[in-house]
């Protein structure tokens, strides 16, 4: 089979479709293990900026496949960069964009999540992994070290201890690890890791938008403020949540014993 005469899905590196309430995004470079190439990660930011404004997607779901979610960024674009090159790219700002999705973000992890691949699956709000699943960021094997947020979301996920032994060794921590250390939600076997991760998207798509995106600004922040300062915010948010046609319908459907019809208003 030629390029030519490949169906359009194979040639995309990029995969999005649509679930329901849930958008879903699939890395799609299969010879080249999801490498995050400066394309593929423009592709990303696309599709999730597209299902940040559409209202009805409710939840992101990010996969690769069963071999990689991603195995980290794409050395040939890298090995002969500049100090100025990559200080006056835009890569790193796509890694921002990410983090500002007010979506709640889920990803289905299966295989190498190294590198980039593991920065990207820490962008999200939550992991479940296959059983298969390998974190790490073994940067420092190549000569340089995280330059995505590998210091700084894997040291709050994991701990200092551990994420210097990674970091400083290019450590690797296979699912049970991970979740044993608080770097993914849920670990599942390998035959129903996107099936669950999809499970888990459409139960925060059921949810009341409004709530889900503040509930997810809540917990993220809580990371960055002391616990006096992350309390009072947690409340402003919880507060403002009353001004909501949906909470009114929320707590009408628990009396009435219904199943709630939210509108994200």
């Amino acid at each position: 089979m030629t390029a030519q005469t490949q169906p359009r899905e194979l040639l995309e590196e990029v995969v999005t479709s649509v679930d329901g309430g849930v958008g879903i995004v699939r890395l799609n470079r299969l010879k080249a293990l999801n490498a995050l190439s400066y394309g593929v990660m423009q592709k990303i930011v696309e599709a999730f900026e597209v299902y940040e404004r559409d209202p009805s997607i409710r939840c992101i779901l990010i996969t690769g496949n069963e071999r990689a979610f991603a195995a980290g960024a794409d050395i040939k674009e890298l090995e002969n960069a500049t100090v100025v090159e990559m200080a006056s790219s835009l890569q790193m700002e796509r890694w921002d964009r990410i983090r500002r999705i007010s979506k709640p973000i889920v990803a289905a992890v299966s295989g190498f999540a190294l590198g980039g691949g593991c920065e990207l699956a820490m962008c999200c709000d939550m992991i479940v992994a296959s059983e298969t699943a390998v974190f790490g960021q073994p940067e420092v094997e190549i000569g340089v070290m995280p330059g995505a947020g590998g210091t700084q979301r894997l040291t709050r996920a994991v701990g200092k201890a551990v994420a210097m032994d990674m970091v400083l060794t290019g450590r690797r921590l296979d699912a049970k690890e991970a979740l044993a250390h608080g770097l993914v939600s849920r670990v599942v076997p390998l035959e129903s890791f996107y099936d669950e991760a999809l499970k888990a998207a459409h139960a925060i798509a059921s949810k009341a938008p409004m709530a889900a995106r503040m509930a997810k600004e809540g917990v993220a922040r809580a990371l960055d403020m002391s616990l006096e300062a992350g309390l009072a915010y947690e409340r402003r948010l919880f507060y403002l949540l009353f001004g909501t046609e949906d909470q009114k319908e929320g707590m009408a459907a628990f009396r009435e014993k219904r199943a709630p019809q939210y509108k994200g208003k």
